[in-house]
């Protein structure tokens, strides 16, 4: 079964330094070496990090029309940071590769199935 591991965290307190400090290089660092660990495992099907949350664009589309706002949907302590798709035989399993993600302090992961496509019939 495939899943999402949604890394939630606080990036201004995980990174203080931005892109350029240790503390990015660092985890990096620690994710590449996770990312090895999946894709020997043979669980690894995608992911990826994402740029700081300074850098995103929300639209938003109703009735009333469509407004586009700098940042994120909402403000949080938390951002989504990145995220990994991987294909288990179950939610243990899935469970057990989240509690090894290399996430700065004090973020946390969200696990969701994958809807399966849509038939092609």
């Amino acid at each position: 079964m495939q899943y999402v591991l949604l890394i939630h965290e606080p990036e201004a307190e995980s990174y203080p330094d931005g892109e350029a400090g240790q503390a990015w290089k660092a985890i990096l660092e620690a994710h590449t070496h996770y990312g090895m660990q999946m894709g020997q495992a043979g669980v690894f099907v995608g992911g990826a990090g994402l740029k700081s949350v300074s850098t995103a664009t929300t639209v938003r589309v109703t009735p009333a029309g469509r407004t586009i706002h700098d940042g994120p949907f909402a403000e949080t302590r938390e951002q989504l940071g990145g995220l990994y798709m991987i294909d288990v035989p179950d939610l243990d399993a899935a469970i057990d590769w989240a509690k090894r993600l290399p996430i700065a302090g004090t973020g946390s992961i969200e696990i969701r199935p994958l809807l399966p496509p849509p038939s092609q019939g």
